[in-house]
């Protein structure tokens, strides 16, 4: 998926909003996530993924890579789509571009 699928506007902004965290490891996960699943996430998942980027960078990254135990209130679906996400895979990409 690419942002260019992308045609409601609150999903645009919410994928610019995952993009743009402020915290490059952050920009780089969150973001890579948000380009592939956006587009076909549900409302639910979708209201859940805004709901994850209104966390602050530090905590949301550490709840991913584990780092941390994700907070009850914060555990569902698309978090557990983000720990799934290849963290890893998305960092060295973007070291090497």
């Amino acid at each position: 998926m690419t942002d260019t699928q992308l045609t409601d506007p609150h999903r645009k902004q919410l994928l610019y909003r995952a993009m743009h965290r402020g915290f490059k490891e952050a920009d780089i996960v969150i973001g890579r996530f948000a380009k592939q699943n956006l587009a076909t996430m549900t409302d639910a998942q979708v209201r859940e993924f805004e709901g994850l980027l209104d966390v602050p960078d530090q905590d949301l990254y550490a709840w991913i890579i584990g780092r941390v135990p994700v907070p009850a209130n914060f555990e569902g679906e698309v978090m557990t789509m983000l720990q799934a996400f290849p963290v890893a895979d998305s960092i060295a990409a973007e070291s090497q571009s």
